[in-house]
């Protein structure tokens, strides 16, 4: 199905506000994430926030072993890139892991291939945005994420929520990947499958 560019700018339209409204347009557009992998699997959750306060919420599977730092990293440049195509310039970025947090500021080397991998691309996502920042904050506050990453393993109906649930076949580091959302009808759809192909939707 082609996706309109008309449909992204309805919804950019709608979440960043009027031409009138000129200070919520330089608000940062905030963005919390979560992951973990155990024996069971690798989990991330993600929370990407608007200036109005409206949350976009997701749970993120991933089928194939991860470390808890792939993850975070994941986690990271899939929401880069799903902010980029929301058409927001500044974007506040919040993880509670320390060693993400300072291997993609520059305070820590990352040490690991598959790690400077991540960071490339980060740093190349970076320069879509006026600002951005990323921050680390305690746990404890970082909980809907986490929620999130424990709700992609969890049984529950997520559908209640408008949570859109993704499968990650393949790592990002070493191969492109294709996101499978399972809310087709989410209104969140045009963002997942402009990530998948690669660009902006078009006419």
């Amino acid at each position: 199905m082609t996706i309109k560019a008309q449909a992204l700018t309805v919804f950019v339209s709608e979440m960043i506000g009027t031409p009138k409204e000129e200070v919520p347009k330089e608000k940062p557009w905030l963005l919390h994430m979560d992951g973990f992998s155990t024996a069971q699997g690798s989990r991330a959750g993600v929370v990407i926030t608007s200036p109005q306060g409206e949350d976009m919420e997701f749970a993120i599977k991933f089928n194939f072993k991860a470390s808890n730092n792939e993850v975070e990293y994941e986690g990271l440049v899939l929401d880069m890139k799903m902010a980029q195509d929301a058409g927001t310039s500044h974007l506040l970025a919040y993880s509670d892991s320390q060693l993400i947090v300072k291997q993609v500021n520059g305070e820590y080397k990352d040490r690991e291939a598959s790690m400077a991998q991540y960071i490339r691309q980060i740093e190349e996502l970076k320069t879509n945005f006026k600002c951005f920042q990323l921050q680390q904050i305690p746990r404890e506050e970082n909980d809907k994420a986490d929620s999130l990453a424990k709700l992609a393993s969890a049984v529950e109906d997520y559908r209640t929520r408008h949570i859109t649930v993704q499968h990650m076949p393949r790592p990002r580091a070493s191969l492109n990947i294709q996101t499978i959302t399972l809310n087709d009808n989410d209104w969140r759809t045009p963002l997942i499958r402009s990530i998948d192909e690669g660009h902006l939707p078009r006419n």
